[in-house]
Parts: structure tokens; sequence; C-alpha cells
């Protein structure tokens, strides 16, 4: 009889548990997350840990669905599904926020950051907070941080070195479909082809472009190396993709869920990081042992020829290059 008293003790200290975490957090809500990320995408992946994470943490209150690989909406559209809140979050990068926030280009620009190590100090630091509040303000999503995508490296489907900028002049090289991206191409001297990743495979496998620019792990998830023969070590975008929420629907949840939110985004970023860091280090030798020339750059060459393509581009006349100036020196 004891025994059951207390068994009964128990359960009820656990409902009244319950029911005050439920109060705490406020009424539960529901999170879309749209990606264009395949599923094997080590930041798709890690969008799975931020949904473990949140749903666990928040004991089911904050119930999130994911979707990889754009089959809700496409690349191109995210961005706008997040800030109608027809999604709630998506992971972006600073190219496909420029049309509403011109400035953010220079976060875009080849060479801004030259390791992970300064992308992090920067964009996970109190420049990326302030930078990521200003975005919220005007285009109604907030980026939370910053995950590393890794760094940007080309790729074709011939076998040839690329060792400076005018090795790539005539080459289409594919390009998300946004000014910023395409100014980036140009930028490193090639003729960028606008085309959404869901449709590049297809378009490397028939000759639509003659090459591509990924971090190596997407090149792998993705298995462009099928239908790629180089690859050439350019680095010249050290890139992250941001978790982006939408601003009316985070300015609606207690301050205990968005909490639960933002350990969820670092529990992402650790796992997206630290998995990207080791999945470069030995995916060389993963396409060199697939058939893959593997050719490095000179990586100077192309920084001063992308450095000052910018400068000298209208592009720059949004950038704030007083702050540009601060982050390259933290560098």
């Amino acid at each position: 009889m004891k025994k059951l008293f207390t068994l009964m003790l128990v359960a009820l200290l656990m409902l009244s548990m319950s029911g005050a975490l439920a109060q705490d957090l406020g009424a539960p809500v529901k999170m879309i997350v749209s990606l264009t990320a395949v599923s094997t995408d080590t930041h798709a992946r890690a969008m799975l840990e931020f949904e473990k994470y949140v749903e666990e943490a928040s004991g089911g209150n904050i119930d999130v669905e994911v979707y990889t690989d754009a089959v809700l909406f496409t690349q191109e559209e995210e961005v706008v599904a997040v800030a109608g809140n027809d999604a709630q979050m998506s992971l972006v990068s600073a190219s496909w926020l420029t049309t509403g926030s011109p400035w953010i280009g220079m976060f875009a620009a080849g060479y801004t950051f030259k390791s992970y190590d300064h992308m992090t100090k920067v964009l996970n630091g109190e420049i990326g907070k302030e930078a990521f509040a200003r975005v919220g303000e005007e285009q109604g999503l907030l980026p939370l941080g910053a995950w590393y995508l890794g760094s940007r490296q080309i790729s074709l489907s011939e076998d040839r070195a690329i060792k400076t900028p005018e090795d790539l002049k005539g080459v289409n090289l594919r390009m998300p479909n946004s000014e910023a991206w395409l100014e980036l191409g140009r930028a490193l001297g090639a003729n960028p082809t606008p085309i959404s990743f869901s449709e590049l495979y297809l378009a490397l496998q028939t000759g639509v472009v003659d090459g591509q620019d990924n971090p190596l792990p997407t090149v792998e998830s993705a298995k462009f190396y099928e239908v790629q023969k180089s690859i050439t070590l350019t680095s010249h975008l050290v890139d992250s993709v941001w978790p982006a929420i939408n601003l009316g629907f985070w300015n609606g949840l207690t301050d205990a869920q968005r909490q639960i939110i933002l350990d969820g985004v670092e529990a992402g970023r650790k796992f997206c990081d630290e998995t990207n860091l080791a999945r470069e280090a030995n995916l060389v030798a993963f396409f060199k042992e697939k058939g893959l020339s593997v050719y490095e750059a000179d990586v100077d060459a192309f920084s001063e020829h992308v450095i000052a393509h910018y400068l000298q581009s209208p592009m720059s006349a949004n950038w704030d290059l007083e702050l540009l100036e601060k982050i390259q020196a933290m560098g």
C-alpha cells in the first residue's frame, strides 16, 4: 500500500512538473522548416539535430517538421516563404538576402573571410548579431546564427587546372540565381550561369554548364563527383548558412521558447561545423580515389582579382567599407 502511494505521488509530481513546464513555455507552437539541401547534406542533418533538441527540451511544446530536397519551396522561393510565414524557418545565406538588404552582400563576397575561425568569430559574435537584427528589421526574417557549410571550391566536367582567374575565362560556371551569386561568378573570372541547386546534377551531366562551385562536403553529398573530372582548390568563399526564422513568429514566442530554439540552433551549429571540418579534411583523398584530379589554385592571384572586382563594382556602393575593413583585420 505504501509502495502504491509512493508511485502515485511520483506520477502526480511528474504531471505537475509537466503542467508547470507547459505553463512556463506558453501555448504549443508548430514550426515548418523548409530546406533545398539534400537529406544527406550535413546542414540538413544538423537541422534534424535542431529538431531533436527543440522537441525534447520543450517536452513537445515546440513541434518541428523538417522538409528537405526542395519538396516545399525552391532555393529561389525560400526567403520569401519564410518572410511570409509560409514556412517558419529555413537555412539561408547572405547572397539570398541581398535583394532586401544590399549591404549584406559584403558577407557573401569572395575572400571576405580567410578561414573557418575567422568566419565564425565574426558571424557568431557581436558583429553577426547586429547584422542579423538589421536583416530582421528590413526583411521580416531573423538569422539566429551561422553554420559552417565549407569553403567553396571550383569543379569542372573536364580535367583542367584553374590556376588564376584568367583560366576561368569563357567557362560557364553554375551559380545560384541571385545577383550576389552571379557577381561572385563574374569576380572569379567565369561566365556565371544561373541554375537551381535541384537541377544542377543534370546540368553538369548534360553539359549545360562546364562546372560549379560548392564546398567539398556538398560535392560529395550531392554526388557531383560522378559527373565531374577535376576540382581546383580556390577556397574563394568560406561559406555559411544561417538558420533564419520568421520575425513575427519569433516575436510571438515566449522567452522560454526562444531560448530553447537558440539552444537548438547552437546544437545544430556544433554538429554542422564539426562534421564539415572533419569531412573537408578527408574529402580530397576521397575524390582522388574516385578518379578526379585535384589542383591547387594561386589563391593570392584569385584574392587580389576578386577583391579588386568588388571594389570597382556598383554592388560595393551599399557596403559598410569601414566595417568590412574591421572584419578583414579580425582574420
